[in-house]
């Protein structure tokens, strides 16, 4: 599993002294922590102890989803951090996005995006950018987090103009 890993990589990174590595993975797992939580929360109502403990863990899906949301708060960071030209915590944001990104799925080409969105166009007749709504919706649903949305924004105006 997932969060198995990420484990065994943190106590590796202990090892080695990697303290950008090891707080990025102690904030990730508190994240997988916080999430497990919720879940539970949700599912106590309808369900006895050892079976809540069972269904309150993540499986790999959910756990995938919060290292992107962990992901995109760093890549915000990162752009909040260049518009006040803080080279210092720009470093270090790249530096944990890196240490996520090795348990994400590779992000997709920008030709695999582009042909997503003209499928998208062409099943919907869409040649309006009112329309963009619309588009911006199925294409983030059909790209599954393998591309950036401000990729996907970006490519749909171009497409649709």
């Amino acid at each position: 599993m997932l969060i198995e890993e990420i484990k065994k990589d943190l106590i590796i990174f202990q090892k080695e002294k990697r303290q950008i590595e090891v707080s990025s993975l102690r904030m990730l797992l508190s994240s997988i922590i916080n999430k497990e939580k919720d879940k539970r929360m949700l599912l106590s109502s309808k369900f006895e102890k050892e079976e809540l403990d069972q269904k309150s863990k993540l499986d790999d899906k959910e756990v995938l989803e919060v290292i992107f949301a962990e992901a995109k708060k760093r890549k915000d960071a990162i752009s909040e951090y260049e518009k006040a030209k803080r080279e210092d915590l720009i470093a270090i944001e790249k530096q944990e996005l890196e240490t996520f990104k090795k348990y994400l799925p590779a992000e997709m080409s920008d030709e695999e995006i582009k042909k997503i969105i003209k499928d998208i166009l062409e099943e919907k007749k869409i040649t309006d950018i009112k329309e963009i709504g619309v588009v911006m919706k199925e294409a983030i649903v059909r790209t599954k987090g393998l591309a950036d949305n401000k990729k996907i924004n970006m490519f749909v105006k171009e497409l649709l103009n």
